[in-house]
């Protein structure tokens, strides 16, 4: 059956997106920068203003960061397994309310011992594993073997270059975890396709709404001129058809 009310997770990368979801009345935001590269761990600073955003709206739970510490997949060595356990502990000394982590082994198994590592680092926080399990050698295996590890939830496109695709892999984790972990789709979403995500029987539904946005120009040494940023529209339509089921 259908969930009702699918809980709206929103990938935002500055304290505008922030306010744009609570405003809207998402359930949480995924906290990050450089999502043309997947995303990436955001600045202190941006965490300590959504957090105060959270705060000033009452709204509890909501701060989810992103810690990756740069583009280019998913298998670290010491210093960045190391580099990720410090910066979870930033964030929630900060105030996050959970953190996103995930690694992987050169065999394409996930990382259990550096995952592990992290899940401790973050303590009460939550801790969500993101679409590393989309580039695992089984994914279905990868997010069977999350419960053990002590998973609040997984982000995933279930496999699949986006969840459209991957809705009988989507279907297949929700089986495999069950009630331990939640399943949280994501990956290509658009709001046309939250029915039919919901009727897969996922958790949650994360997007990103963005829209590209140029204010000046970048200039030599200054990248690109145009860049993203969240639009208020879709998350409104988002989390209206994620409220029908």
């Amino acid at each position: 059956m259908p969930k009702q009310n699918l809980p709206v997770e929103i990938a935002v990368q500055d304290a505008a997106g922030v306010r744009i979801a609570l405003e809207a009345g998402a359930a949480r935001v995924e906290l990050c920068q450089a999502l043309a590269l997947g995303g990436l761990t955001p600045s202190a600073g941006l965490v300590e203003a959504a957090v105060e955003a959270a705060a000033a709206a009452s709204v509890t739970g909501f701060v989810h960061v992103l810690v990756r510490p740069r583009g280019g997949g998913f298998v670290y060595d010491a210093d960045e397994v190391a580099g990720v356990e410090r910066d979870i502990r930033a964030a929630v000394r900060a105030g996050a309310d959970g953190v996103v982590v995930g690694a992987m082994r050169e065999d394409g198994t996930l990382d259990a011992d550096a995952i592990a590592r992290w899940i401790e680092a973050a303590g009460a926080a939550d801790v969500t594993v993101h679409r590393v399990v989309d580039a695992a050698a089984d994914p279905v295996a990868a997010v069977a073997s999350l419960p053990a590890l002590g998973v609040r939830r997984v982000l995933t496109s279930g496999g699949a270059p986006d969840c459209r695709a991957g809705l009988p892999g989507l279907a297949a984790m929700h089986a495999a975890v069950g009630d331990t972990v939640e399943v949280m789709a994501g990956g290509g979403v658009r709001v046309a396709d939250i029915p039919e995500l919901a009727s897969a029987g996922v958790d949650a539904v994360h997007l990103s709404a963005r829209r590209s946005v140029t204010r000046g120009a970048g200039g030599p040494g200054g990248g690109i001129d145009a860049f993203d940023a969240t639009d208020a529209a879709t998350v409104v339509d988002a989390i209206a058809a994620a409220a029908q089921g």
